[in-house]
This record gives structure tokens, C-alpha cells and sequence, in this order.
């Protein structure tokens, strides 16, 4: 008995990984080549130099962000996220270093959202219907893991788009709230920075953090067509 839960519970994590990882790959990879391709409109090649332009994962993988934190959350039954490597941004090599900094910042929640949207498009107007109308066993093997893949894709990519608007550096919103600041206020705000990750950690922990990503997650859940259809509870 103890031999097969121990092995049921593999199964189970398996089943989630297989489901989750691709659909947050996906995610924290085109969140990041968002920010260089914003950048690089901007007049900054950094990323563009560097080979983080690119599509391929393995460019944007953090050790600890893209694979040991998205496995011990798997492990641990929680909601699983990551992140990955930062790209490259030079401030300086904008025009207007403030404005650029915002604008190429903003482009990675912005570039989850979307996402999200496709996700859900994709899942209603095309898996759902497909699998309504082809009714076998082995397209079930196919439709069912895709259409779970979709839907956890909605979710989490609505989830690092909250998350990542939080207004603390080194998150996107803290860069976008320093863009907007005036210089004075600009530079005390970025003082912050060295402990941001320290304080969002300690946010999270304590529960804080979940009054904030909360209700802005309900707010973007209005701007993904369906999003009731799919998570009707």
C-alpha cells in the first residue's frame, strides 16, 4: 500500500510537470525576449548582441528560477511559477532613459497578457471544439493533456502579469513606477533595489503580497475573452 501511493503521487507530479513546465517555458521566455525586443526598438542592442533575441529557452534559463524552484513547488503541491535569466538592458543607450527603461519593462506583462488571451482563444475556438467533434481515444490522448496545458497557460501567465506588476525593483512595475517618477524621486525610489528581492520574498511569505496580486489578477481576468467559460468557479 505504501509502495503505491508513494509511486501514485509520482505519477501525480509527473502528470502536473508535464502539463505546467511547457506552459511556464513558454512564458517566462517570451516575457524576457520582450523586454530585449522593446529595448532594441528603443536603440538599445544589448540583448540583441548577446543572443538573448531568441526563442530558444535554453538562452533564458536560470538555474534556480526556470528549474529547481519550479520543481520543488511541483513537489510541494503549490501554484508553480518561475522565472528566467534577465535580459540585458543598458539604460543609457535610450534616447530617453527613463521612458525607455518603463516602456521596454512594461513589455513583459504586457507580453503575459497576451498570452493569456491566446491561450484562451486558442483553447475555446479550436481544442474544445475539436474535441467535441472527434470523439476516440486517441484524440483524447492529445485534446485532454493540450487543453489542461491551455488553461494552466491562461493562469499562470495572468499570474507572473500580476506578479510582475508589483511596484517594487527590481519587478517590472517598480521599473515603470521609477520611469514615470521625476529624477529626484526616481533616484530615491531606486535605493530600494539592492532589497527588492528580499522585500518581495518577504511579502510573499507573510501573505502580503497576495493583496496586491489578488485583485490585479481578477482585473486582467477581464481582458481574456472566455476566462469564465474556462474557470466557471
Amino acid at each position: 500500500m505504501y509502495n503505491t501511493t508513494a509511486m501514485d503521487s509520482v505519477a501525480v507530479m509527473i502528470q502536473k510537470a508535464i502539463i505546467s513546465v511547457p506552459a511556464l517555458i513558454v512564458a517566462i521566455t517570451l516575457h524576457e525576449v520582450s523586454h530585449g525586443y522593446v529595448a532594441n526598438r528603443l536603440g538599445d542592442p544589448t540583448a540583441r548582441l548577446m543572443g538573448r533575441l531568441t526563442l530558444n529557452p535554453v538562452k533564458h534559463v536560470d538555474l534556480v528560477g526556470t528549474i529547481i524552484l519550479p520543481l520543488i513547488l511541483t513537489m510541494l503541491g503549490g501554484i508553480i511559477f518561475g522565472y528566467a535569466k534577465p535580459v540585458p538592458i543598458n539604460p543609457s543607450n535610450f534616447r530617453n532613459p527613463e521612458k525607455g527603461m518603463a516602456m521596454s519593462s512594461a513589455a513583459g506583462p504586457i507580453t503575459n497578457v497576451l498570452l493569456a488571451v491566446a491561450s484562451s482563444l486558442i483553447l475555446v475556438v479550436f481544442v474544445l471544439p475539436l474535441s467535441a467533434l472527434i470523439q476516440s481515444p486517441a484524440v483524447d490522448a492529445v485534446v485532454k493533456p493540450l487543453a489542461l496545458m491551455l488553461q494552466f497557460s491562461v493562469r499562470i501567465n495572468l499570474f507572473l502579469a500580476a506578479l510582475n506588476l508589483m511596484p517594487i525593483l527590481p519587478l517590472d512595475g517598480g521599473r515603470v513606477v521609477a520611469g514615470l517618477l521625476p529624477a529626484r524621486q526616481a533616484r530615491a525610489y531606486s535605493m530600494i533595489e539592492p532589497y527588492g528581492l528580499i522585500i518581495l520574498f518577504a511579502l510573499i511569505f507573510t501573505g502580503i503580497a497576495w493583496y496586491f496580486i489578488a485583485p490585479l489578477y481578477s482585473l486582467l481576468t477581464h481582458l481574456v475573452p472566455f476566462y469564465d467559460r474556462i474557470f466557471p468557479y
